[in-house]
């Protein structure tokens, strides 16, 4: 029998080992969290779906709540680290809710079941674990935008935090929806990247011709 080559706890090796195993154990976490919730998911079913021992999942998040806690909060990341690369200093309040757009949507339709995730939270546990999430960053964000284009004259008078809701609607149901809008025109992908930057497109002009002040529309 040859002896494998032992890897030091701390090498980067064994750190870059760890990282896989643990977004392995995410990604089959995440289907079976949107599919079942927290109450109707079943670890040993992650376990398998990842291709790792259950006990792994313990091991890194100690326990069932520890993983889903962990799988929501991990699209909150994902969408502020994709927001971040936005170069809002140089852009205009208008231009720069036209990218926070453009990114929200193409994020939605990459990873459409993860609003399930959010749907089941909700029913399941009335948003319990949603509050230890920090997806109020991106919100705040969002209304921030928009109040800044308010007092520039940009925008028109309006409610930021009830128009940052119906924005993050119009962006998520694309992608969320998907599977049931399929059926409305199967001879079309909607997934295709004309189709989504055709809704990208229609969803930017829509929300930005609500929003903006009549004296600045072109």
């Amino acid at each position: 029998m040859v002896n494998q080559p032992t890897q030091k706890p701390g090498s980067k090796r064994a750190v870059r080992d760890a990282e896989k195993t643990k977004q392995h154990i995410l990604n089959a976490a995440e289907i079976e969290f949107a599919r079942h919730g927290l109450k109707g998911a079943r670890t040993d079913e992650i376990a398998k779906a990842a291709g790792v021992a259950s006990r792994m999942i313990y091991y890194y998040f100690k326990n069932k709540e520890g993983l889903y806690q962990a799988v929501l909060q991990r699209p909150a990341t994902e969408i502020q680290d994709e927001i971040a690369q936005i170069d809002f200093e140089n852009l205009s309040p208008d231009q720069a809710l036209g990218a926070v757009i453009r990114v929200a949507i193409a994020y939605e339709t990459k990873h459409r079941h993860r609003g399930m995730l959010l749907f089941q939270e909700a029913s399941q546990n009335q948003g319990k674990y949603f509050t230890q999430t920090n997806w109020q960053q991106a919100i705040d964000l969002l209304t921030g935008l928009l109040e800044q284009g308010i007092k520039r004259g940009i925008f028109r008078s309006l409610d930021p935090y009830m128009t940052t809701l119906n924005i993050i609607g119009v962006c998520v149901f694309y992608g969320n929806a998907h599977e049931n809008l399929k059926h409305l025109t199967p001879n079309q992908d909607l997934l295709s990247a004309e189709m989504i930057e055709q809704y990208t497109q229609a969803a930017i002009s829509l929300i930005l011709n609500g929003v903006q002040n009549s004296s600045t529309h072109q």
